[in-house]
């Protein structure tokens, strides 16, 4: 029962509801926190897992396409060394060497060049559309050596065509093993700005395809010039290379975006692929569910703390008010002094403490000598005032905190004097007399002298050798008072007892310093 009790009065505590009101508030937002943390860890994992996806599927459709470009190159290279194809008709010399070139898509031309740069074989046309490609770089790098395999070249402007283009070529061989040419195939770029447009990446999204050596081939969207464009020496490119394939975050060279890359080697070709997603956008959607429930929990706190302030303040106010009861249901209203509840509490406590138990107490009954005279006389509002001027009297003949005056009825006093034995109880009634015949009360023609007490004192000693009791004390010194003022008033009587035995026949009564 002690336990439940215990937490009924903290929870009647106003510094409980205070701290409830701090500590609820502190722990709904650490809880949105940790789901604002675990929002953020969905998106970026999202955006993750979006980037790994595209750029599977991206590179899967480079690999196929520039496959399947190699596989008509090689079928060219392949028939050109079989030997009746030069007796063959121009048509269908052409339909054997190019019947999978032809139907490839986004596909621009294809050419053999003999030695000298010159086309001599078109797959679009018969004869071959004129042009010579002797100064390109992939011409001049096969002719300088052999078994490169297939060269994949910068960004070009086609001759024939005039449009941007990437050049995919082999080696051709003549039958000593000497250089006979070069066969090649054209890749439209805007074969990836058809791929890339097909998938959203947000305002700051971005698709970048480059060489090994650093050369841009594409990037999208398009900022104008990006093709062709050199950035070996940017950070982000070094790590592209010198890692293959993976994902981080970093600031772009080219616009100085914060952005999530992953990227990868396209199949086994000298190409690197990226999709880059801007972090601001992966956080854009998580934010403003951040905003929106951060607004909530802060008004759900606001709120809390507030309902739990007031609420704590009225507990405070409750239990101000409840002392203030207490007090005075403890206190005399007409003197101020505690009353006879708040004395009995006393005596009886002083009685029971532990602290106070081996040590003595001594107990003054003060009673004001006729006054029902000043009341008769002078009316109930004067014999009020003699009643307050003794209550001042009586506080101001005791110099200890601990010692306790109190009216406990009518005109009658007590003062509980702890750790009190006779002598120091003696001095008190002496300093009581000496005040009390200074009182003088304004409101009457009651002059200094014409006010007296008569004063009962009874001391009780170490409980081992004593047995009284409180109400024992108690009757005692109010035997002594009657005492006093059976024999003329104005004197103290103190209580004398016989072997300890509390009884008013065995109990003689002497005058104060007789």
């Amino acid at each position: 029962m002690a336990l439940p009790r215990l937490f009924a009065r903290r929870f009647r505590s106003a510094r409980t509801w205070i701290v409830f009101g701090i500590l609820a508030p502190v722990g709904m937002l650490v809880v949105s926190g940790i789901m604002l943390l675990d929002l953020r860890k969905d998106a970026w994992e999202k955006a993750e897992q979006t980037s790994q996806n595209l750029l599977q599927v991206i590179e899967r459709d480079i690999a196929r396409n520039i496959e399947i470009i190699d596989l008509s190159l090689q079928g060219v290279t392949d028939n050109l060394k079989l030997p009746a194809i030069a007796n063959l008709s121009p048509e269908l010399r052409q339909l054997i060497l190019f019947d999978r070139a032809i139907s490839a898509q986004d596909m621009g031309v294809i050419l053999v060049l003999d030695e000298r740069g010159d086309s001599i074989l078109d797959g679009h046309a018969i004869p071959a559309r004129p042009t010579n490609n002797f100064d390109r770089d992939y011409f001049q790098a096969h002719k300088a050596q052999g078994g490169r395999g297939l060269l994949i070249s910068q960004p070009l402007m086609s001759r024939l065509t005039g449009a941007r283009v990437m050049v995919l070529s082999r080696r051709v061989d003549k039958p000593d093993g000497s250089f006979g040419g070069v066969v090649l195939g054209t890749l439209n770029l805007s074969y990836f700005t058809r791929l890339f447009d097909r998938i959203g990446l947000g305002r700051e999204g971005a698709i970048n395809l480059y060489l090994h050596d650093g050369t841009r081939i594409m990037r999208y969207p398009s900022h104008g010039g990006d093709s062709g464009v050199n950035v070996a020496g940017a950070p982000n490119f070094k790590r592209f290379l010198r890692e293959g394939s993976g994902r981080f975050v970093g600031t772009s060279s080219l616009d100085a975006v914060e952005r999530h890359y992953a990227f990868t080697q396209v199949g086994t070709l000298p190409l690197i692929l990226n999709v880059a997603l801007a972090v601001e956008e992966i956080e854009a959607e998580w934010r403003a569910k951040a905003i929106v429930i951060t607004a909530i929990v802060v008004a759900l706190c606001g709120l809390t703390i507030g309902l739990s302030l007031l609420f704590g303040r009225e507990l405070e106010r409750r239990s101000a008010m409840q002392a203030e009861l207490a007090r005075q249901s403890r206190t005399d209203a007409l003197t101020g002094l505690p009353n006879r509840r708040r004395f009995e509490e006393a005596l009886t406590a002083l009685r029971g403490d532990a602290g106070h138990a081996a040590r003595p107490f001594a107990l003054l009954v003060i009673d004001a000598d006729h006054f029902k005279h000043f009341n008769d006389r002078y009316g109930h509002a004067v014999g009020d005032d003699v009643l307050r001027g003794l209550a001042q009297c009586l506080l101001a003949s005791i110099h200890r905190p601990a010692d306790l005056v109190c009216r406990v009825g009518g005109e009658e006093f007590a003062i509980l004097i702890p750790d009190g034995d006779e002598a120091e109880a003696l001095r008190i009634a002496e300093r009581v007399h000496a005040r009390v015949a200074l009182l003088a009360v304004d409101s009457a023609p009651i002059a200094a002298g014409s006010v007296t007490v008569s004063i009962g004192v009874a001391t009780r000693g170490a409980p081992g050798a004593d047995p009284l009791t409180p109400s024992d004390l108690y009757s005692l010194a109010d035997a002594a008072l009657y005492e006093a003022k059976a024999n003329g008033r104005n004197q103290t009587r103190f209580v004398e007892r016989r072997r300890g035995v509390v009884d008013r026949r065995q109990a003689s009564f002497r005058l104060a310093g007789a």
